[in-house]
């Protein structure tokens, strides 16, 4: 079974809905907690929509949408053809109407960062259980 996978994806506010769909499927067959699931759908769907806002899209007019099991972690990773910007989460509270994305990422993933090498590559790991 493989344990990774990699996606095109339209550069659109539908997508992270079709990313949820794929890996929720993916991390069920990897027999991942639903603790694990939970969150990881969250860490995917502010990645996309991050991109989507604030991103541009690859030349072919998509995003890339990543995710592999490497041991205990589940690495997820968002490619925008966007380059520079500021990438670093703010404070929010219960009113506020946008600029979570990050933040929300921060509090849920065990660790994430971003490569602009080639575009922007947001990535998380969460730690990964099983069922």
């Amino acid at each position: 079974m493989k344990a990774q996978d990699a996606l095109r994806l339209p550069f659109a506010a539908s997508t992270p809905g079709i990313a949820r769909t794929r890996l929720a499927s993916f991390l069920t067959l990897h027999r991942a907690s639903s603790d694990v699931i939970d969150d990881a759908l969250i860490v995917i769907s502010e990645m996309i929509a991050n991109a989507v806002s604030h991103g541009v899209p690859g030349q072919d007019g998509t995003i890339e949408v990543a995710w592999s099991i490497k041991g205990t972690l589940l690495e997820l990773s968002v490619l925008d053809g966007g380059v520079g910007g500021h990438l670093k989460p703010i404070d929010f509270d219960e009113d506020s109407l946008s600029g979570r994305g990050l933040s929300i990422i921060n509090r849920v993933a065990d660790r994430w960062w971003v490569d602009m090498s080639a575009g922007t590559r947001v990535n998380a790991e969460l730690a990964l259980t099983t069922y």
